[in-house]
């Protein structure tokens, strides 16, 4: 260990999720190796960066991404040397990404261990979901497996027949594993009887093309979904996250639960609380094509009111890089189009400022969902805290700069953003990685592919392992 700190970060103003105060960071060999308050004198360092005036928070953990994903005929076209740059130049220093089998050939094992080969040109931590489609005798030991390789979490879709659905089976005899092996259960929850009845009965009008998504998945799909999975959860007594809920319905079923003791988790997106449906009606509907889709506004108010109130654990962005041409092929019927938006890059300016900008909420309240919630819901070591020992994963940012989106300036490897022309708080100026300051005012230092695959703890044994100041 060197005796000088390679960084000592000066007079910022630490904001973890718990509180704030005025320190110097002092990092070395990749750590938080001491928090100084700031009325002390800060010690010499190979750099130093004056915060003066400036927040510094915890890297943002994006607990949901899809990077290099296959879907059908559909290949996203970023990989993770593009996603992680992308990520380290929005605040984000960690991504969780998803092992999901390509097709009935590549078995759960097999698609992590892949994804996990792909994560070796990643520039920022990597962490990853399984995910289980179908069910047979091997999966229980596939998911043992899974577990000895840090992976604690499995996905499963309760829609998508013939391709990613799991059916109710499947489900129930997961969760029971992943309380054997102390995991948590992800659940992309939307009724596929309803959404697939709804679509056929939309395309039967010819009202197919994408400026009827919205109403071909209705918010009571997804919140009878949500209902369903909760009292499979109930029964197994699974720890249950539900990804990119985007009605109030959904996340109240998640907080009535948690209020009768079950352990279930709210996740929301960027896109659904800054969009609403009307973009259907706009230039380019494809550039909103996802699933769920947006909601009417009036749903999008009242999912920020929860979000405000504290009621989503979690901002994720979902990140799926598809381009425009993509995204045209079939724009005429949606069942033939690619789902999903670009968003690492931007979750943590549209969070910002639909959190704390808009609806008064603080930053600290931002930290929870951006970074500390994730690291804590998701059981990944040494994450989302400013602390003496944890990871040297650090933003330093000014909340009163604004900045308007241009995605042709953003660096996800598409050619268009959902938040364009779009006035937002909340950018980074100087970013570190493990350490490593990979963003300042001279622009992005590419640390090439040094970033590492976490391996994460078991969920009720990390959570029952924090500390009051971790937590």
């Amino acid at each position: 260990m060197s005796l000088m700190p390679e960084l000592v970060i000066t007079n910022g103003t630490v904001v973890n999720s718990f509180g704030r105060q005025a320190a110097h960071i002092v990092v070395r060999d990749g750590r938080i190796a001491e928090l100084i308050d700031a009325a002390q004198p800060a010690p010499a360092a190979a750099r130093t960066i004056d915060a003066q005036g400036k927040l510094v928070i915890p890297g943002g953990i994006d607990g949901h991404c899809h990077v290099a994903q296959v879907t059908g005929r559909f290949r996203t076209l970023d990989d993770f040397a593009i996603t992680s740059t992308a990520a380290l130049w929005g605040g984000t220093t960690t991504i969780i990404d998803f092992g999901i089998p390509r097709d009935a050939q590549e078995t759960p094992l097999d698609a992590v261990l892949n994804k996990k080969r792909l994560a070796a040109e990643s520039r920022c931590d990597v962490a990853l979901h399984g995910s289980v489609i179908s069910w047979d005798e091997t999966v229980p030991w596939q998911l043992e497996q899974l577990a000895a390789e840090g992976v604690r979490s499995v996905k499963m879709y309760t829609t998508n027949r013939g391709s990613t659905m799991a059916d109710g089976d499947t489900i129930l005899k997961v969760m029971r594993e992943m309380v054997r092996l102390d995991g948590l259960t992800y659940i992309h929850a939307e009724h596929d009887a309803i959404i697939a009845d709804c679509t056929e009965q939309h395309a039967a009008d010819g009202l197919i093309s994408i400026e009827h998504l919205h109403r071909t998945r209705p918010e009571l799909a997804e919140e009878i979904s949500v209902k369903e999975t909760l009292a499979m959860a109930k029964y197994t007594g699974a720890p249950v996250y539900f990804v990119h809920q985007s009605t109030p319905g959904a996340v109240d079923l998640v907080t009535e639960a948690r209020a009768a003791g079950q352990e279930a988790y709210s996740e929301t997106c960027p896109h659904y609380l800054t969009l609403d449906d009307t973009v259907y009606g706009s230039t380019f509907p494809e550039w909103y094509a996802c699933c769920p889709p947006m909601r009417c506004p009036e749903t999008v108010a009242a999912l920020k009111e929860r979000l405000a109130a504290g009621a989503i654990h979690t901002v994720s962005s979902d990140h799926s890089c598809y381009d425009l041409s993509q995204k045209r092929e079939r724009t005429d019927d949606i069942r033939f189009m690619p789902h999903g938006l670009p968003g690492v890059e931007t979750r943590m300016p549209v969070t910002f400022t639909a959190l704390v900008t808009e609806s008064g909420g603080s930053v600290e309240e931002f930290v929870e969902v951006f970074a500390a919630g994730p690291a804590r819901i998701n059981a990944v070591p040494g994450k989302g805290t400013i602390a003496e020992g944890f990871d040297a994963d650090l933003v330093i940012f000014d909340p009163a700069e604004e900045r308007k989106v241009d995605g042709g300036a953003l660096h996800m490897g598409t050619d268009f953003s959902p938040f364009e022309g779009k006035a937002l708080n909340g950018w980074p100026a100087v970013v570190v990685s493990a350490g490593r300051v990979v963003l300042d005012e001279e622009g992005f230092h590419d640390p090439g592919p040094v970033g590492r695959f976490v391996a994460r703890n078991g969920f009720s044994a990390h959570r029952d392992s924090l500390s009051p100041v971790s937590a």
